[in-house]
């Protein structure tokens, strides 16, 4: 039996645009990306915090160091500039690899350019690092 488990997730990003006219998906700060091992193209959950929309789509690598959350084409829809979200990727594996797994996970604040917070692979997985 496999089961799907939290692999990464940024808290708190900001929208800073949102392009119906645009192939959808979500453009994310690739540095950001990096940090929490979200590959582009990735299958990601976004929760729109502000207004409750949730939708699947996938993650395009924004430039580094822009601190960009892009709402693309359809996902548009979802959300306006300043809307907080919730990305979340996910992780297929065994009961006994999910036993000892921590997923990545960035809190933002400061209209994405402060990190609050962060739990990376080194990291214990009940702890966060207040940064």
């Amino acid at each position: 039996m496999l089961v799907d488990i939290l692999k990464s997730k940024i808290l708190r990003a900001e929208v800073t645009q949102a392009e119906v006219d645009y192939e959808g998906s979500l453009a994310i700060d690739s540095e950001l990306m990096e940090r929490i091992g979200l590959l582009p193209y990735e299958k990601i959950l976004v929760g729109n915090i502000t207004n409750g929309e949730r939708l699947e789509t996938y993650a395009i690598a924004a430039p580094a160091g822009s601190r960009e959350f892009a709402l693309n084409g359809a996902a548009a829809h979802r959300g306006k500039p300043g809307d907080l979200l919730v990305i979340m990727s996910f992780a297929r594996m065994t009961p006994e690899e999910a036993a000892k797994w921590s997923p990545r996970v960035v809190v933002l604040a400061d209209s994405n350019r402060t990190i609050i917070k962060e739990r990376l692979p080194d990291e214990t997985a009940a702890e966060f690092r207040v940064v």
